[in-house]
């Protein structure tokens, strides 16, 4: 028995060199993964060649390998094909699949039964369309490891105290954001959620913000949300205007001030020569880009003597704009 385990140790090494793996890689792996000690070179090399079949790139098969050594183990027709095809059944596109098992090449390791099944009728559950469960999945397949009952239902009932139900509501919220469920309700979720009421929001604001931009609430309080209060208070804004910009437009919390906030708001006060008070009666302001879409339209307005609100400039496609202030010549 020593000695065929060891034929097959050597089998496998030689399998991996062939594919260009070093000694320290390959040593990396058996200690990750005990069983490929005993694994035949023709099922390794069977699983390569299907993980390459349904079209993960040649160049990236050692990363994924690497990060889960276990993948060329796994019993082709028992765990490999059942997972790969469940998926295939979830996404619109082949590629998807790939691409899903390239990110979070354990996802083939678990059990199409006794975890993906679960996980999808969880969701349904909630909610969740059909149409968007596979793009969940696929968007972050890293969710098939989290459980059901310690991890996910968690996340569920902390977006239940937020006031969200869970007809629907809650549903709505994951399938918009699925990496919100790899973030921990006690270190990240609650104390974003603190502090947006902290700086003003009422609890239908709160709730505007899960449903709109979910991923705000899972950015780092101290690290982005606070620097970027602080930013918009220096810039003079009262805190209830803070309230209404973070209500109305929730990014504006986790923008980058040097590459977004900043050069909107000085273009507004320094060359449009308006009032910081218009951002906070039209939060939707810094949505809109700054070189094709404010600059632009600014310059259309001053060049035919035009005076108007954010909204009205703003809160429409070209074609309506050039129609509500008659600049088809204008623009020419």
């Amino acid at each position: 028995m020593e000695v065929a385990s060891s034929q097959n140790g050597s089998s496998i090494m030689w399998f991996f060199r062939d594919q260009g793996f070093d000694d320290k890689s390959i040593n990396e792996m058996l200690k990750k993964c005990k069983r490929l000690q005993g694994v035949q070179k023709e099922r390794a090399s069977e699983n390569w060649a299907y993980l390459k079949s349904i079209g993960i790139q040649e160049r990236k098969l050692p990363s994924v390998v690497s990060r889960c050594p276990k993948i060329l183990s796994l019993g082709l027709n028992e765990k490999l094909v059942p997972m790969v095809e469940c998926l295939a059944t979830l996404g619109t596109k082949r590629r998807e699949v790939a691409s899903a098992i390239a990110r979070f090449p354990q996802i083939v390791s678990h059990s199409v039964e006794e975890k993906l099944c679960p996980l999808l009728a969880f969701f349904q559950a909630l909610g969740v369309p059909e149409k968007q469960l596979g793009k969940m999945i696929l968007l972050n397949p890293r969710l098939i490891s989290y459980s059901i009952e310690s991890k996910l239902t968690e996340i569920v009932d902390f977006l239940a105290t937020l006031g969200l139900t869970r007809e629907g509501m809650i549903g709505k919220v994951l399938a918009k954001y699925p990496f919100i469920m790899g973030y921990s309700v006690d270190k990240r979720l609650r104390p974003t959620s603190q502090f947006l009421k902290s700086v003003g929001l009422s609890e239908r604001g709160l709730q505007t913000v899960a449903m709109s931009f979910p991923e705000v609430l899972c950015r780092d309080v101290s690290k982005i949300l606070l620097p970027n209060f602080a930013y918009l208070k220096r810039c003079g804004f009262e805190d209830r205007q803070i309230a209404a910009l973070v209500t109305g437009y929730p990014p504006v919390l986790i923008k980058s001030i040097k590459n977004s906030l900043e050069p909107r708001i000085r273009f507004l006060v320094e060359v449009m020569g308006r009032q910081i008070d218009e951002i906070a009666n039209y939060p939707d302001f810094f949505r809109h880009g700054l070189k094709k879409r404010v600059e632009l339209r600014h310059r259309l307005l001053k060049e035919n003597d035009v005076s108007c609100s954010l909204s009205e400039m703003l809160d429409c496609n070209q074609k309506k704009f050039l129609l509500k202030f008659g600049l088809f010549k204008g623009s020419a």
